[in-house]
């Protein structure tokens, strides 16, 4: 029995894991793809009608159009939270105590559900009441207080704002870790040859977290291809729906137009590009060397 059991442990061990990611990931996502394949709606019923869905999504220029305007705000927010993320890392790492201070106070607003954080900013970009429109008179950047959410490109620019104000700290604690896991003989030996701040920057820093930079990377793209709370709290989809998500569109076909089965399909769309961007940064990750 003893020699069984050890046998047989480490599958013993994974054991709990494999239940859990069965039950609430793999069983849910099989009927996903089984209620893609129906015409099931919201207040019960539907039929097998196999691909019909997927042929409706493509051409389904709503859907595309929210699609785009995903990519583009993950194409814009994406440089932003690694850039800032990495420099606050840089300014951080430190293990001083003024720079851990500096460190918590940037973190703070992750503990910050995402719900809550957007309503805050959309208080704080209220024409009327919220004091962000003020400071920005004050300071004689705008002539008067500007009214974000009419607008696609400033409510895009609203919700970047909360987003970068909510999420840096994340990255930026990502990059501390890969910072600070370079063994300080690396350092050190660069010091001796004469190196500056900026090429041990470029020369040491960067190669040796391209890891953790990719690993960054990937979440922010997964987290902004699958945005909604912002979005659906903050601009609602407008104006004129220009602000819809691919993650908002399914959710006003499956619920609010009662249409699950088209939103069924509209997510597995989904989740084959961000299977596709997972798929690249493994690769990348593979062909990087670790710090």
């Amino acid at each position: 029995m003893t020699k069984a059991l050890s046998k047989h442990q480490g599958f013993l061990y994974l054991l709990p894991a494999l239940l859990f990611v069965s039950a609430f990931v793999l069983w849910p996502f099989c009927q996903l793809a089984y209620l893609s394949l129906t015409d099931t709606s919201l207040l019960g019923g539907g039929v097998f009608i196999g691909f019909d869905n997927y042929a409706r999504a493509m051409s389904d220029r709503s859907f595309w159009r929210a699609l785009w305007f995903t990519l583009q705000y993950t194409v814009v927010i994406t440089p932003i939270l690694m850039g800032l993320g990495f420099a606050l890392a840089l300014l951080t790492a430190p293990n001083q105590l003024l720079r851990q201070i500096t460190r918590a106070i940037i973190f703070l607003p992750v503990v910050i559900g995402l719900g809550s954080s957007s309503l805050l900013w959309f208080w704080l970009f209220d024409q009327q009441v919220g004091p962000f429109n003020q400071i920005m008179v004050d300071l004689g950047i705008f002539e008067e207080p500007a009214v974000w959410f009419t607008n696609a490109d400033m409510a895009l620019t609203a919700v970047i704002i909360s987003v970068t104000w909510k999420i840096v700290g994340f990255g930026m604690l990502l990059f501390i870790a890969g910072i600070q896991s370079i063994p300080s003989e690396v350092t050190e030996a660069s010091l001796i040859d004469g190196t500056n701040y900026w090429q041990r920057v470029w020369h040491i820093i960067l190669p040796l977290t391209r890891r953790v930079i990719l690993l960054a990377t990937l979440i922010s793209v997964i987290g902004s291809m699958l945005a909604f709370d912002q979005f659906y709290i903050m601009t609602g989809g407008n104006p004129r729906g220009k602000t819809f998500t691919s993650v908002y569109w399914i959710y006003q076909n499956s619920f609010i137009s009662f249409k699950l089965g088209y939103g069924a399909a509209l997510s597995m769309i989904l989740t084959g590009i961000v299977l596709v961007f997972s798929s690249i940064q493994v690769v990348l990750s593979n062909r990087s060397p670790q710090a």
